[in-house]
């Protein structure tokens, strides 16, 4: 998968209008990166924490081992992409934000439309 693909799929745009909860838009901003921070880390956690106790009752890594760990290369860069897929998933608000903001026509025809109504 190349990092074009993973990143699209990671900020895909759900349909429907975005439901509005707080008065200002940058608080409903800020609410929902944080939202989806929190469900991101909700599972990780989750899953993280079934990992180690796996391993751990099954003798084949101990904790110490896992803090211990240091990543190849390869790892890294694949952590790298992963890393991205992630702020891409969090950001998707402000990425959305943008996108609609460029994606108005403001040539000088429509505005002409626009003060003539």
């Amino acid at each position: 998968m190349s990092i074009q693909q993973a990143l699209a799929g990671a900020s895909a745009k759900p349909t429907g209008k975005r439901p509005r909860f707080l008065e200002s838009w940058e608080a409903e901003r800020a609410m929902a990166i944080a939202m989806s921070l929190a469900g991101e880390l909700v599972v990780t956690r989750q899953r993280l924490d079934t990992l180690e106790r796996l391993l751990a009752a099954k003798g084949l890594v101990t904790r110490a081992e896992i803090d211990g760990f240091s990543p190849t290369k390869d790892d890294a860069a694949e952590r790298g992409l992963w890393n991205q897929e992630f702020l891409a998933r969090v950001l998707r608000v402000v990425q959305q934000e943008a996108e609609a903001l460029s994606a108005s026509d403001d040539s000088s025809e429509n505005i002409a439309e626009e003060l003539a109504r």
